[in-house]
């Protein structure tokens, strides 16, 4: 892995869980119903800003990317015009002959803003995780899958901006993937319970066990036209796989800070034989 880091370091402490005695699990909005027992450890998490990662090593990077549409909070041009243009980048970073966008994004507030929980899964993610265990990653790789092409390989993207004006008060951090062991991933279930009294669901993921050889990364001062692009679930092997990830909050972000605004948009890619 490449020597990183800048002038940006920080030393904070990253969401661990504990040993937990029985599969953890946490809703995307009734978060008292939670059960992940956190045992935080502070960290340091190095500003990768200018350093050269790769997604099939680390599995993240730094992209400019500047989006047509004024306002991102905007759900419904996000789901229309935004999430073609993520498709795009996707396709452009990646060299994939073909994504398939989950349409909708998801917009979360850091506390200090007053929105944290004003819409569905808007919650930072205080604790560090995976988006998807690996037989749900793939499942829903397969489902989402081009009909009659032959697929010699996919992976799954989560495209992260911020919306606010730098410095971010609770940043995003990352785990670089030649530091994360399988067994620091606990099998977990992440249940989805929407406004409006429509019915749970829920799929297989990972929260993540300490261990003093993980690697943690952020981007400072990021701005609204750049985007973080990390690996959520890949099929090949001898590629980066996926990313523990989750929120801090950042000691060089004063009081006076903008709260978080942030936007996710994810993809499955496929590369055709």
């Amino acid at each position: 892995m490449p020597d990183m880091g800048g002038g940006g370091n920080v030393r904070a402490e990253i969401g661990y869980t504990l040993e937990p005695g029985r599969q953890p699990y946490f809703y995307a909005n009734a978060h008292e119903k939670d059960y992940v027992p956190l045992g935080p450890v502070e960290v340091e998490i190095a500003d990768a800003r200018g350093v050269e990662t790769s997604l099939d090593r680390e599995g993240f990077v730094l992209v400019n990317h500047r989006s047509a549409v004024a306002d991102l909070t905007d759900m419904e041009a996000v789901a229309g015009t935004h999430g073609d243009e993520i498709a795009a980048l996707l396709r452009e970073v990646t060299g994939a002959d073909h994504v398939s966008m989950i349409p909708h994004g998801i917009l979360r507030f850091s506390e200090r803003s007053g929105k944290t929980g004003s819409s569905d899964n808007s919650h930072p993610a205080r604790f560090a995780h995976v988006d998807m265990s690996h037989s749900a990653a793939a499942e829903a790789r397969a489902q989402a899958a081009p009909e009659g092409k032959a697929i010699a390989r996919s992976a799954q993207y989560n495209v992260w901006r911020v919306l606010s004006a730098p410095p971010q008060d609770v940043p995003l951090a990352l785990c670089a993937w030649p530091s994360v062991r399988q067994e620091d991933l606990i099998d977990a279930l992440a249940i989805f319970d929407p406004p409006g009294g429509a019915p749970e669901w829920s799929f297989g993921n990972y929260v993540i066990r300490h261990n003093p050889d993980h690697r943690w990364f952020y981007f400072s001062d990021m701005t609204p036209d750049e985007a973080i692009v990390f690996k959520t679930s890949e099929s090949d092997p001898a590629r980066a796989q996926l990313m523990p990830h989750g929120a801090f909050d950042n000691p060089l972000a004063g009081p006076d800070a903008p709260p978080r605004v942030s936007l996710e948009m994810r993809g499955f890619c496929y590369w055709f034989e």
